[in-house]
């Protein structure tokens, strides 16, 4: 007799549970709360999230600047959904162990993270028997690259080791059990193009398709690169991924016959309902964030809309100056570089909390590197890469900067240099000047160079930083440097200086 299961999967929410477009403040069809509305439970059914819950909304930055319990608020929420199981996503461990342990503590559903050691209520594996007698063994897994990008001191008392091999040995504990089905709930995403198999990274950040290579799990749930993978198979194991921010679910439909499994599903969209028990949390914290959100708080010489990618890459930005504006201010280094993110809202004259958060969009901090010009031209070449030249000469994106995923965060804008790139030169010595002071940088002096915390970790492609001396790293996260600066100015005069110039 044929038995069957259907699994609903969300990942990389972000803190985005209501159906908002917060950088207008609108409404959208998108959100955790629309997703779980479409949810189904009739016994055989398992929801399931893949981390990356607690950060990266504004609702969330309100939250956590006005001593709200985030972690609790966030649970109460995905607790409407009824999920079963969830796993750790990075960014869950932003804010330390304190935090996340209440996230964990007040969530309905078992956390699952094999590769995880330190935390209560943490488990590697589980077993679940559906009304149809059908058995589930499921295990989480969460990229172990969280060492390198976290601060020590969210990491105190917690022990995150390689993911690959916490897979393997709780996949074979699972089918010592005579389960039917065997799911691991990834925090991560695939090192090769699922097309032609060419591999994109050899970091390690990313293993999916090692672990359907080596281990062979009957179902592998990722998340963490944003990509909307439809359910589909790679080698003998059903997989997929959601975008972020709520924007999409995965609905699986999984049939066993004679042993024999078949999965197959899709990626659905929200919808326009909203659950009812979500909705009554979230209501009254939206129309207060709101308020908050949309209080002035100074005012800039000349607004600062953002341009295409490619634009503001080449041309400059004047989102970007500002923000290296900020970030000298508060580090006193002699030099700064900062990136945008993917999408980012800009700002008005009139600048308003919402216009901070909606574009300093991460939760970093402040770090001082010491630097010369050996590592800046490594940095800079770094940069230089997201540049390619189509075949009528004009600039575009280079596809390491679009595959697997969307990463405009990884190129940086500088000030306080002046930098000349030739694109028609090779990659690794397209830089032809960097000017400091109005002279050419020589060899071997040195500068203070300040970043966030996630670049000064040499992600991205900046491994030329991890061994730079370190130097003041402020313990206040970048946005709220940026409101600060806003309020203790007042009228402010944006940096102008156009620090590149590109040759093609």
């Amino acid at each position: 007799m044929d038995k069957r299961l259907t699994i609903y999967f969300t990942s990389d929410l972000h803190g985005y549970f209501s159906p908002l477009n917060y950088a207008s403040g609108e409404h959208a069809d998108t959100g955790a709360a629309n997703c779980m509305a479409r949810f189904e439970n009739d016994g055989n059914t398992l929801i399931i999230d893949g981390g990356d819950t607690l950060q990266g909304s504004p609702l969330t930055y309100y939250l956590r600047k006005n001593g709200l319990d985030g972690a609790a608020l966030c649970a109460r929420v995905m607790n409407c959904a009824g999920y079963d199981f969830f796993t750790l996503g990075n960014h869950d461990f932003n804010y330390g162990p304190v935090v996340l342990q209440r996230y964990i503590d007040a969530m309905d559903g078992y956390c699952l993270c094999a590769n995880v050691s330190g935390l209560k209520g943490v488990r590697d594996t589980a077993v679940v028997t559906m009304k149809n007698g059908l058995r589930v063994g499921l295990t989480g897994i969460v990229t172990h690259h969280i060492n390198i990008w976290e601060r020590p001191e969210n990491l105190e008392g917690i022990l995150v080791t390689d993911p690959f091999p916490a897979a393997k040995q709780a996949l074979e504990e699972l089918r010592a059990q005579s389960v039917d089905v065997t799911v691991c709930i990834y925090h991560g995403g695939f090192e090769n193009d699922l097309e032609t198999g060419a591999p994109l990274s050899d970091t390690g950040e990313n293993q999916g398709c090692r672990i359907c290579r080596e281990l062979g799990f009957d179902i592998l749930l990722t998340g963490h690169q944003h990509i909307p993978i439809a359910p589909r198979r790679l080698e003998h194991t059903c997989i997929c991924q959601t975008p972020d921010k709520g924007r999409k679910y995965a609905k699986l439909q999984v049939t066993v016959s004679q042993g024999a499994i078949h999965a197959q599903g899709s990626l659905e969209a929200p919808g326009s309902e909203t659950n009812r028990e979500a909705a009554a949390i979230l209501t009254p914290l939206d129309e207060k964030a709101a308020q908050w959100l949309d209080t002035p708080v100074g005012h800039l010489d000349m607004p600062l809309p953002p341009q295409a990618p490619i634009v503001m890459a080449e041309q400059g930005s004047g989102i970007a100056n500002f923000f290296n504006q900020v970030q000298l201010a508060a580090s006193g280094a002699d030099i700064s570089c900062t990136s945008l993110g993917n999408e980012v809202k800009g700002f008005r004259r009139d600048v308003t909390v919402r216009d901070v958060v909606a574009t300093y969009i991460y939760p970093n901090t402040l770090q001082t590197l010491e630097v010369d010009r050996a590592v800046l031209k490594q940095a800079l070449e770094r940069c230089a890469s997201y540049f390619t030249l189509r075949p009528d000469g004009t600039l575009e994106v280079s596809q390491e900067f679009l595959k697997p995923k969307v990463e405009h965060y990884n190129y940086d804008y500088f000030s306080g240099i002046e930098v000349t790139m030739d694109i028609r030169l090779p990659l690794g010595s397209r830089v032809t000047s960097i000017r400091y002071q109005g002279r050419e940088l020589p060899e071997g002096k040195k500068l203070t160079l300040c970043m966030n915390n996630y670049r000064a970790s040499g992600t991205g492609g900046y491994d030329c930083y991890r061994n730079c001396p370190k130097g003041k790293e402020q313990s206040t996260e970048i946005s709220e440097l940026i409101m600060d600066y806003i309020l203790e100015h007042g009228q402010i005069q944006v940096d102008k200086t156009k620090w590149l110039t590109v040759l093609y």
